[in-house]
């Protein structure tokens, strides 16, 4: 692996409820520096991602974010909006609270119908990992599959708890290699972000992104 390869694992992110347009902006130069997979940003400025960027990186945002229980019909007017300002790539909080009532045909519902409106975009169900049980991991996991989403996701980062390597093993064991598994929550540095991939994620969603591919570079003896 070179450093171009480990960027195209990492969702360079930058959803703080206080991030600026400067802070935007900064992100955007950073995404340019190596090869991410992607530059996920709040829905606001998908838009303008869009046009400083012309198609240089893709672009991602989140959707019902973080904490997933709004309609379908808000998150489908959510995902449109998103896709049609310019986002590449979405990642969709699934509803929590309906998945812990048992109301899995919903949630289910729910993503099959986002997937179906924007057939040519990536989208990821974010599960949140910390609010489950094991089985619910897998549960979960098997919604998303027949859903037809694209990744499953961890975490939001805003929850009780991010991305375990525990928890990446589980999903990619119960993923049967039928869906990808984003790691995200908590990740900031090169010896995590290598065993997230190590344990299965096919991406990894974090805002340390610049650090990780300049330790990896530090260590590959080549400078930032």
């Amino acid at each position: 692996m070179d450093a171009h390869d480990l960027a195209a694992y990492i969702d360079l992110t930058l959803l703080k409820p206080t991030a600026s347009l400067q802070d935007i902006e900064n992100i955007i130069q950073d995404a340019l520096k190596y090869p991410f997979a992607s530059v996920c940003i709040p829905p606001s400025y998908v838009s303008f991602a869009a046009k400083e960027m012309k198609g240089k990186r893709r672009i991602g945002t989140v959707i019902s974010f973080p904490f997933g229980y709004q309609t379908k019909a808000v998150k489908l007017y959510e995902s449109q909006d998103a896709v049609e300002s310019g986002a590449d790539e979405i990642d969709v909080v699934m509803n929590i609270s309906a998945f812990k009532s048992g109301q899995y045909e919903l949630v289910r519902d729910e993503i099959s119908s986002i997937i179906q409106a924007n057939p040519d975009t990536t989208i990821k169900m974010i599960i949140e990992t910390s609010y489950l049980t094991d089985e619910e991991k897998r549960t979960a996991c098997k919604i998303a599959i027949e859903g037809q989403a694209h990744f499953i996701k961890t975490s939001t980062g805003f929850g009780s708890g991010g991305a375990t390597i525990g928890d990446v093993k589980l999903l990619s064991m119960a993923a049967e290699g039928r869906i990808k598994v984003k790691a995200s929550g908590g990740i900031k540095d090169l010896a995590t972000t290598l065993a997230m991939i190590d344990a299965g994620a096919s991406r990894i969603g974090t805002s340390s992104g610049i650090q990780i591919i300049e330790e990896f570079l530090r260590r590959q003896g080549q400078g930032a």
